[in-house]
Order: C-alpha cells, then structure tokens, then sequence
C-alpha cells in the first residue's frame, strides 16, 4: 500500500499552521454559541416549567423546531433567506445565531431535567427557613442542578465544536474551511482531512479533560 497517497507528512507539517488560521473561528462560534446558548436555553426551561399554558407551550414549540430542523438548514435559512426579507446578516452573525437558537433548544432540556431531579424536600427545607424562591434558586437549587448538567452539557459542546464545521457551507473560514482551501491548492485533501481530523479530536480530548477537572472540583465542593 502506498502510505503516501494516503497521508503525507510533509504536507501535513506545511498545512497544519495554514488550517489552525481558522482555530479562533472555530474556538469562538463555539464558545459564544454555548454561552449565549445557555443562558436563553435556562430562560426556555423555566418557560418549559411555568404554570402559565401559553408560555410553556411556546417553549415546547421552540424545542421541537430546533431538535427537529438540521443545524445546515438552519444556517442557510438565515444566511441565504432572511436578505429575502430585507434582513441580511454576515456569516459570523448568521453562525452564532443558528448556534445559539439550536443550543438553546438542548441546552434546556438538559436544565430543566437537572432542576427536576433535585429532591422536592430541598424545596421544602429552604421554604422552611424563610427563604424567597429567587434565593432559593439561587442558593440551593442551581448549585446542585449545575452539578447534574455538566457532563451532559459538555456533550453539547463538543457537538458544537465539531459542527462549526458546517458553517464553511456559508464561507465561515473556520478549521474545516481552511483545510479545503489547502486541500485544494495541493491536490491532497486525504491528508488535509486526516490533519483537520486530528485538531477536532485534540480540542475535544482537552475540552473532556476540562469536563473531569470540573467534575472532580463540583464533587469536593
């Protein structure tokens, strides 16, 4: 077998720097998706808690759109169809958008079961000592909760990390795009995908490697 044809080390080391151009685009849709993601995905579980029929039902629709809509197609509809409505959005902002209306979605689902499970004599104990609901959530609550959603919500992390790849449909110049390019320019997109490959892989490793770290320090805590 022809190792060379399938993976070039020369190549590799000359493409590697070329594509690690596109990390912070990766690194920061990612990152700014999650945030963003997470803090409009708690808003949706309470939504997705509340006694009022018409608030929850809205936010069930939200969650059912965004589980049930591909993430590409997302992104196409407000890269390519929203200027149809007079609303035109470069890719960045087209990127962060569709990642954080498709997190959100996720993201509150993994809350509100994480709020579900904390034990109702919690509620009752703080109750007991006089404590408003806001402090109760506060104090309480979402510590313990937090403690419940972080391996799940690291999974959502790492998918996002790995579907910014699909932004480059919408010339997003992000890890997967840089590699195309140098791909293309050389005649070797085997070893340029093997490369691309191995860099999803290392951010992802270090960012389970986080998810340990924290779980470990929740634990003592």
């Amino acid at each position: 077998m022809n190792w060379q044809a399938i993976f070039n080390l020369e190549l590799a080391k000359e493409a590697i720097p070329k594509i690690l151009e596109g990390l912070p685009y990766t690194l920061g849709l990612s990152l700014i998706g999650f945030v963003l993601g997470t803090v409009s995905g708690f808003f949706v579980a309470l939504l997705r808690m509340s006694r009022l029929s018409p608030l929850r039902y809205l936010a069930m629709i939200h969650i059912s759109l965004m589980r049930g809509i591909p993430l590409m197609v997302l992104l196409f509809f407000i890269y390519f169809g929203l200027p149809f409505m007079g609303l035109e959005l470069d890719a960045i902002s087209a990127s962060i958008i569709a990642f954080t209306l498709m997190s959100s979605a996720y993201i509150s689902e993994i809350i509100r079961s994480s709020l579900s499970a904390i034990d109702h004599g919690q509620w009752e104990a703080a109750r007991s000592l006089g404590l408003k609901t806001s402090v109760i959530y506060r104090r309480v609550i979402i510590p313990q909760a937090f403690r419940i959603a972080v391996p799940p919500l690291s999974n959502v992390l790492l998918d996002m990390v790995k579907s910014t790849s699909l932004t480059a449909m919408i010339t997003v110049p992000e890890l997967f795009n840089k590699a195309k390019i140098v791909g293309g320019a050389k005649s070797d997109y085997m070893t340029v995908y093997i490369c691309v490959a191995l860099i999803y892989w290392v951010i992802c490793s270090l960012y389970a490697l986080g998810q340990v770290h924290l779980e470990k320090r929740l634990a003592t805590y």
